[in-house]
Formats: C-alpha cells, sequence, structure tokens
C-alpha cells in the first residue's frame, strides 16, 4: 500500500509502508532492502551502505520494547494457561519451562521489531527522514 505525500519541495514520492516495515523486519534497509540495519545487536547503522541512507535520526525510542513486551507476554501467557489446561505440573516445572521461554523469546522479537518500527518512520518520513531535520521541541524553562 503506498503511501504518498506531498511535499511542495520535491513533489509527490511514494514510500511503500509496508515493503519498508518488511525490510526492517528482516533487519535490512526500508529503502534500498540490501543494507544491514543493524551494526550491532540493536545499534543501528548511522549509514546505509549501499544506499547511504542516513539513520542517525532515527527514534525508535521505546515502542519496539513495548510491542516486543506485547507479543512475548501473549505467547507465554497462552502457552502457560493451555498447558496448564491439559497437564498438572508443579510451579518449578512451569517457571523452568516458561522463564527462559520469555527471555529467550523476547531476545529474538526485539531486533526485528525495532527494525520494523525504523521502517515505519522511513515510509512515514518521521524524525527526518523526509529530506528536512525535524523542528526542535519547545521546551519548558
Amino acid at each position: 500500500m503506498p503511501i504518498e505525500w506531498k511535499n511542495p519541495e520535491t513533489g509527490t514520492e511514494k514510500r511503500d509502508l509496508a515493503t519498508a516495515i518488511k525490510r526492517g523486519l528482516l533487519c535490512r534497509c526500508p529503502n534500498c532492502g540490501q543494507g544491514k540495519l543493524f551494526g550491532k545487536y540493536l545499534k543501528p547503522v548511522d549509514h546505509c551502505a549501499v544506499c547511504g541512507e542516513d539513520y542517525t535520526h532515527q527514534r525508535a525510542d521505546d515502542l519496539p520494547a513495548y510491542l516486543s513486551i506485547v507479543l512475548v507476554g501473549h505467547i507465554v501467557v497462552g502457552g502457560f494457561m493451555m498447558t496448564d489446561m491439559v497437564w498438572t505440573l508443579s510451579n518449578w516445572v512451569h517457571l523452568s519451562i516458561w522463564t527462559p521461554l520469555t527471555v529467550l523469546l523476547a531476545l529474538a522479537t526485539i531486533q526485528p521489531i525495532k527494525g520494523a518500527v525504523i521502517g515505519l518512520q522511513w515510509a512515514a518520513r518521521m524524525h527526518g527522514f523526509g529530506g528536512k531535520e525535524p523542528e526542535p521541541e519547545d521546551r519548558l524553562s
């Protein structure tokens, strides 16, 4: 679903939201789909090595963590409840099953989710992805 943004200075450009999010989920550059999005586990690269897209101004902040918590919480709590309905297990067995699974799922989902959030920001031209620097925030003194 291409989103059209009318920019009076550059004309109309199209950025496909679904493609940008998909590329972000694959931890690739939302612009070209070729370059790596992350240099370290959760640290985005400053610029795409293939197309040169600038990521220094991205602001994923806490949204990836919140989305990961929601996703992992639904999987783990649902799995716990279904397991508890089928088998009677002690609390220690539940603890030994669900604690490591929760940690592994959280670690496995946070990077692709952060990539998808960066892809969303790129497609929506948020936080400087639109070609101009974001305006400074009004701060209370």
